[in-house]
């Protein structure tokens, strides 16, 4: 039975190159050793300014790092369980408390199907639990816990969410 060829190696270039397709201009990009970073800062429809991270390991996977609120201050037990709903909720993330107690987001696309498309569809899915986590989170993400209200601002993702909408399931608006 014939092997399956070994996946084409991505590089930081074919990243750089999908977010510019993708619209997405990274605020900073890092490289250490054979790993690149881009910080980010994208838009749900209703949630603005969502800092998230890509990290690309050639040789393993993409990571989509969602820094999803501030370190909890409140009851860390009742925090914790929610976290685990939610994991449970969403399938295709996980949420984690990093070091800091910083509650964070995540997808992993492991080298061998990623592309421009799989990262688009990562970055949509982690904007919609984003935007319908919105006012449960609220109490996380801002200090009086009621969510800003846009005004008119529009999301710079916009395009993405449109591109998507058929591949997003029940996250779809």
């Amino acid at each position: 039975m014939p092997r399956d060829p070994a996946p084409t190696p991505v590089s930081p270039a074919d990243v750089d190159g999908w977010l510019r397709d993708l619209g997405i201009r990274p605020v900073e990009r890092f490289e250490r050793e054979a790993v690149t970073s881009w910080d980010l800062r994208l838009d749900g429809r209703r949630r603005f300014d969502v800092p998230a991270t890509l990290i690309l390991d050639p040789a393993l996977a993409a990571i989509v790092w969602v820094h999803f609120a501030p370190p909890i201050t409140d009851n860390l037990r009742a925090s914790y369980r929610r976290l685990l709903r939610w994991n449970d909720d969403y399938p295709f993330v996980k949420f984690a408390l990093a070091e800091d107690g910083r509650p964070v987001l995540s997808a992993e696309i492991p080298v061998r199907s990623l592309d421009g498309d799989e990262l688009g569809l990562a970055l949509v899915r982690l904007l919609a639990i984003c935007d319908r986590l919105l006012e449960e989170a609220a109490p996380w993400i801002w200090i009086d816990g009621r969510v800003p209200d846009p005004g008119e601002r529009v999301s710079r993702q916009l395009a993405l969410f449109v591109r998507y909408a058929d591949r997003l399931g029940d996250l779809a608006p």
